[in-house]
């Protein structure tokens, strides 16, 4: 079952909607495509988390906003979720700043590797 991310209002975790191929996506509050209202809520076991820069500390460093990191927080209360970053290799870096409210990834997928940080 594939879920895609839906924003609901800027402070608050992203909810996700079921997707199929063919399924019609409408522009969210940020034009940014995702499931409409019909879509079934679904919590997932693994999300793709997009990122800006990643250490091997299984830091990230995200767009800003903070929305996968209250998500994953959100979450990881109820459940174990798997946060996956998506990257190129070239976007490691030798450290990313961290705050208290940065959730940890498991693994980083690029071109080059799988890292797991969960061993």
């Amino acid at each position: 079952q594939l879920a895609l991310p839906v924003v609901t209002a800027r402070e608050r975790p992203l909810t996700f909607s079921e997707w199929r191929q063919g399924a019609q996506l409408v522009a969210g509050p940020f034009g940014i495509l995702q499931p409409g209202p019909q879509a079934m809520d679904v919590e997932p076991d693994i999300i793709l988390v997009p990122l800006v820069a990643f250490d091997r500390a299984c830091r990230r460093i995200g767009y800003g906003a903070g929305f996968y990191d209250r998500t994953l927080a959100d979450l990881r209360k109820r459940r174990v979720v798997v946060a996956v970053g998506i990257a190129f290799a070239a976007q490691e870096v030798e450290a990313v700043p961290a705050g208290e409210h940065d959730e940890r990834l498991d693994c980083v997928l690029t071109e080059r590797e799988v890292i797991d940080f969960r061993s």
